[in-house]
């Protein structure tokens, strides 16, 4: 108009740059793509690096600035609640379990904060959880018509809690069946000439190195010698190939095998001084210096390596003999033995099913309990709906008889999740995702910032 007191130099391009912007609509679609993905700094940081430099604040505005877009519809929805601060402040994710991506994030667990996202979405015909009553409560608030499907890997954690409890007052079973589960390991006794026989193969000294090498060596001469004398060689050509004596070859071909030249036992300089040294050996004194130094001042004149190769034997002895006292299996925690009496068996090692086999076998009653909790682990992994009620009746006279009564207040979700193939492990690893970016953050983004970035860039 001619009456405006503005004056522009230049036509705008909306769909170039914004006005009174100083960035293109591309450049900043680039540096928010780069926010979303790695944050402030870090994104202050790459952008810099690829030539957009820009500031870490900047990066969180271009991210609040554009809403985030609305998901489509959903018909079946995972919900499980998230840490904010771990034991104080918890939120809760919602995740399209059809497309595989979160949906939502809200800013508790409380029932009616569910309630009312459920009522915004009332397309929402399937609801996976866990057993939180909280959730329950919201779900049959918000969306009364929809099937609620109790997730079963926390079906599988309660019971291995309710055996835990129950396993409270079996700690004596607990360290008998571990200490039998190594039994078999133990039968050979500890017995000192045991002990020094042939099953501790002792690593040999250098005398015996030494011998080793000169029978090796004889051997290969000899058999040079046979063969040489296969081939119709006489004696004495033999003797001055080999550089052998004209006898030394005729009582080898005549004996078939060389001599072994062993002497004569001889006695040693360490026989007088046996008797002190075992004495101050049962004493506790297994240091070969000292014992040397002590029999030196009786009048040994040897050298110290005979008391070492004396004392060796008797040193892994006295290590296999600790070897075997130690060869003992720890009892397993409460938590552990939980697990591994309903365990399959190709997930446990044999000294596990040994120490599970020997506990159902000191005690009836806990025997009766783990084939009821075995049968609820199988009954769920196969997903069997049809076999849930008996099991309620079997599990009524034991002590899972609490955790049956708790599936009953919860009987619908529970049979939904043994029939439908829905479960919150998705959300599980979504919530591994928002953890990672909120860590990310340094705890310094608020609630509408780490919403932004879980849902915009799933």
């Amino acid at each position: 108009m001619a009456d405006c007191p503005r004056r522009i130099f230049a036509e705008p391009l909306p769909t170039v740059a914004a006005p009174r912007v100083r960035r293109t609509r591309r450049l900043a679609e680039a540096q928010r793509a780069i926010a979303l993905s790695a944050g402030g700094n870090p994104g202050a940081r790459l952008s810099t690096r690829l030539a957009m430099p820009v500031s870490g604040d900047t990066l969180l505005r271009l991210i609040r600035a554009v809403p985030v877009v609305p998901a489509p519809p959903p018909q079946i929805v995972g919900i499980d609640d998230w840490a904010w601060r771990r034991g104080k402040r918890y939120g809760t994710i919602i995740v399209d379990l059809e497309r595989n991506r979160p949906i939502d994030l809200l800013p508790d667990r409380q029932a009616d904060t569910v309630a009312a996202w459920l009522k915004a979405h009332p397309g929402v015909e399937i609801v996976a959880r866990d057993r939180a009553g909280a959730y329950a409560d919201g779900v049959r608030q918000g969306a009364p018509s929809a099937t609620q499907v109790a997730d079963r890997w926390h079906l599988l954690h309660n019971v291995t809690d309710t055996l835990r409890e129950v396993l409270t007052g079996h700690h004596r079973d607990l360290r008998a069946a571990a200490k039998l589960a190594v039994a078999p390991l133990g039968k050979t006794e500890q017995d000192p000439h045991l002990l020094l026989s042939d099953e501790v193969s002792s690593p040999p000294t250098r005398r015996e190195q030494r011998s080793a090498a000169l029978h090796a060596a004889r051997h290969a001469r000899h058999d040079e010698v046979v063969a040489l004398k296969t081939r119709g060689w006489s004696q004495t050509r033999i003797a001055e190939t080999l550089h052998l004596d004209r006898k030394t070859v005729r009582v080898w071909l005549r004996s078939g095998q060389p001599p072994a030249w062993r002497q004569p036992a001889k006695g040693s300089r360490l026989d007088p001084f046996l008797d002190h040294l075992q004495q101050r050996w049962d004493d506790g004194c297994h240091n070969a210096a000292q014992l040397c130094r002590e029999i030196k001042s009786l009048g040994f004149t040897g050298q110290r390596t005979l008391v070492r190769d004396w004392a060796r034997p008797l040193r892994q002895a006295v290590g296999s003999a600790a070897s075997m006292a130690l060869a003992s299996w720890p009892a397993p925690s409460r938590r552990r033995a939980a697990w591994l009496v309903i365990a399959d068996e190709h997930e446990v090692d044999p000294t596990e099913q040994a120490f599970v086999s020997a506990l159902i076998a000191r005690s009836p009653e806990l025997a009766r309990t783990i084939t009821v909790a075995r049968a609820f682990r199988a009954m769920v992994r196969g997903q069997r709906a049809g076999e849930l009620d008996n099991w309620l009746l079997t599990a009524d006279g034991t002590p899972l008889a609490g955790f049956a009564n708790g599936l009953k207040s919860d009987l619908a979700a529970v049979r939904a999740a043994l029939s439908l193939p829905w479960s919150t492990g998705p959300v599980e690893g979504q919530i591994s995702r928002l953890k990672t970016i909120k860590r990310m953050m340094n705890g310094r983004g608020g609630f509408d910032l780490l919403r932004h970035r879980v849902l915009e860039a799933a």
